[in-house]
């Protein structure tokens, strides 16, 4: 199966982003795989500080390669590398009602949720950036693209983008499915969702002095006053974090907190080590691999040529289709 996903650029890749890349990790093994960064999706909440995107653009990809995205079984891209995304996407826009656009359910969501935090994003690209996502799928042909489950509207409108190319023009394109895994769903150390907006992000290769002190900052259990009370960790966001990456020890934990035998400082002691124990491999990775100089620059080079050749292939059928 031919497989499609992509990350924006907007910030450091954080602890949430880990499952994602090893659900991909997954998925290259036996599939043929292309990651883009999708630098121009980052512009629809970035347009008014795109100077950052660049240098997010290299750290996305060096996390990628340290955690374990290989290019050799998987082509990994810039987004803007190859323009014919953005020819596509016109194409598209020329026959895509509007209403398919105004419907798609994380679109609201999303711009109330940046207004609160002072961005606008009722922008013409905004609105537009579910299309260029199906452009994005379809120009590889994809049969699969691995999403959350809040994503999936936005797979079902690419495959109607398809049908509808399709039943107008010619039938070029496959009509993908979304790829559901269970993706764990790290909360940041507030307890809300992790996000680098919200600024409660553990990022994914922090240094240990860095982990402890986030760690430090995660909320507990409220009501808990001294070491030795009885605590609550269905409350507690440390506890969550033992359940997502120490699996084989959260008994133990909850027994102890319940009972008032181990207070909050020493539990956050001992989580900080447990999150340095799977960061640090990606850490030095990721040190030695930046240390390579040209390297990460010569992997999205190299993925992007792929990328382009496959892109224009399809490009041709599309204008063969259109008469253009």
């Amino acid at each position: 199966m031919r497989i499609l996903s992509g990350m924006r650029p907007t910030g450091r890749l954080h602890l949430g982003h880990l499952s994602v890349l090893e659900n991909w990790m997954r998925l290259q093994e036996e599939n043929e795989c292309f990651f883009f960064i999708a630098d121009w999706h980052a512009l629809t909440t970035e347009y008014e500080e795109p100077r950052e995107i660049k240098g997010f653009t290299y750290e996305m990809a060096a996390d990628w390669l340290a955690v374990g995205i290989d290019p050799e079984k998987s082509v990994v891209f810039v987004q803007s590398q190859v323009p014919r995304h953005a020819e596509l996407h016109l194409i598209f826009s020329m026959f895509t009602p509007l209403s398919w656009l105004e419907r798609v359910p994380t679109y609201k969501d999303q711009v109330r949720k940046l207004a609160e935090l002072g961005k606008d994003i009722t922008t013409y690209g905004f609105l537009g950036y579910p299309l260029l996502q199906a452009a994005d799928i379809l120009i590889y042909l994809a049969e699969g693209v691995p999403v959350g489950e809040d994503q999936l509207p936005h797979v079902e409108l690419c495959r109607e983008v398809a049908r509808r190319f399709n039943f107008l023009y010619a039938p070029v394109f496959p009509e993908p499915q979304g790829i559901l895994a269970e993706i764990k769903l790290v909360p940041g150390i507030d307890g809300q969702k992790m996000s680098k907006s919200y600024h409660n992000e553990i990022p994914l290769a922090a240094p240990v002095d860095e982990i402890r002190r986030l760690t430090n900052l995660m909320i507990t259990d409220p009501a808990r006053i001294r070491k030795n009370d009885p605590g609550h960790p269905e409350v507690c966001t440390v506890f969550k974090y033992y359940q997502i990456f120490s699996p084989e020890g959260v008994a133990g934990v909850e027994a102890e907190c319940r009972a008032g035998r181990i207070g909050c400082v020493a539990c956050k002691k001992r989580l900080a080590g447990i999150l340095d124990g799977v960061i640090s491999p990606i850490r030095e990775r990721r040190a030695a691999l930046t240390a390579r100089k040209g390297y990460v620059e010569e992997v999205l080079r190299s993925g992007s040529k792929k990328a382009q050749r496959v892109a224009a292939a399809t490009l041709e059928k599309v204008r063969a289709a259109l008469g253009l």
